[in-house]
C-alpha cells in the first residue's frame, strides 16, 4: 500500500538454502546473507523508497526510534 502509486508489481521468488534478497530493477536492495539477519518491515520501506520516491516521507517508519 505504501508504494501503490510508484510500483506495479511486488513478487516473491522461492529459492534454495536460505536465501533471503530483496531486489528493485534488479539491484540488489538487501542480503540476509551479507547483513547475518532479517529486514525489518521498516527498514524494507525504507530501502525501497530511497530508489523509487527519496522524497516520499513514510511516517512512523521514518522515526530511527521505532
Amino acid at each position: 500500500m505504501t508504494f501503490a502509486g510508484e510500483l506495479g508489481e511486488v513478487a516473491l521468488i522461492p529459492g534454495q538454502g536460505g536465501i533471503f534478497e530483496i531486489r528493485l530493477n534488479g539491484k540488489l536492495l538487501f542480503s540476509r546473507k551479507a547483513a547475518g539477519r532479517f529486514p525489518e518491515s521498516k527498514e524494507i520501506k525504507q530501502l525501497v523508497r530511497d530508489v523509487i520516491a527519496p522524497g516520499k516521507d513514510l511516517g512512523h517508519s521514518d522515526n530511527k526510534s521505532d
